[in-house]
C-alpha cells in the first residue's frame, strides 16, 4: 500500500477451522429465509469497521492495537435474529458478554485516537449468516457454537466482479503486548 493509497479495513473475530465447520451445522435451518448465504471463507464477527484508511491511519491503528492486553474469553453463540434492514440473520449471543464489550470499546478508543469516527450504536454480537433474507428464521435458538477467542484481526476487504474478498492482514493475540 503507497502512502496515498487507501483500503477498506476492520477488525474482527475471525473463527478457525473447527468454528467454521460447526457454521454450517445452522445452514439447514435458514432454508425458507430467502436470500444469500455468505461464503464460508468470508464468515467472521465484526468488532469495528473503520472504512477507507491511509497508510498513516492504518499505522496509528496498528500501534494502538499493539497496546491491548485483555485476556483470552470463550464466546457461546446461541441465537439466530433477522435485521429487516440490512436484510441479514446472524448467529449471536445476547447479551453481549463483557470481555467481548471491552474488546471493542478498546478498538473504538483506538478509532477515535486515530481520528475516526466509530459507530455511535452500541455493539452487539453478531456473525452475518445470510444476506438479502426476506424473514427471520422459525426458531431464534440453535445448539450453541462455542468460540474459544484467542486473537482479533485486521481485516481487508476488497470486492471484485466474483464478490468481495477478505484478507487477513494483520492478527494480534490477546493476554500478549505486542
Amino acid at each position: 500500500m503507497t502512502e496515498t493509497a487507501s483500503q477498506r479495513l476492520f477488525f474482527a473475530l475471525w473463527p478457525g477451522g473447527v468454528q467454521r465447520e460447526q457454521l454450517e451445522r445452522y445452514r439447514p435451518l435458514l432454508r425458507g429465509c430467502g436470500g444469500r448465504p455468505i461464503r464460508p471463507e468470508n464468515l467472521h464477527l465484526t468488532l469495528a469497521f473503520l472504512g477507507n484508511v491511509d497508510e498513516a491511519t492504518r499505522k496509528c491503528l496498528e500501534q494502538a492495537a499493539d497496546a491491548i492486553t485483555l485476556p483470552p474469553f470463550t464466546l457461546k453463540l446461541d441465537q439466530l435474529g433477522f435485521w429487516r434492514r440490512p436484510q441479514v440473520i446472524w448467529l449471536g449471543q445476547e447479551p453481549t458478554p463483557e470481555p467481548l464489550l471491552a474488546l471493542s470499546g478498546e478498538l473504538k478508543r483506538a478509532m477515535l485516537a486515530c481520528g475516526l469516527e466509530p459507530d455511535p450504536r452500541p455493539f452487539r454480537t453478531h456473525l452475518t449468516l445470510q444476506r438479502r433474507a426476506h424473514r427471520t428464521p422459525r426458531s431464534r435458538e440453535v445448539p450453541p457454537l462455542e468460540w474459544p477467542v484467542d486473537s482479533f484481526m485486521l481485516v481487508a476487504s476488497e470486492t471484485r466482479p466474483e464478490g468481495v474478498v477478505y484478507e487477513v492482514v494483520r492478527e494480534w493475540r490477546l493476554g500478549v503486548v505486542s
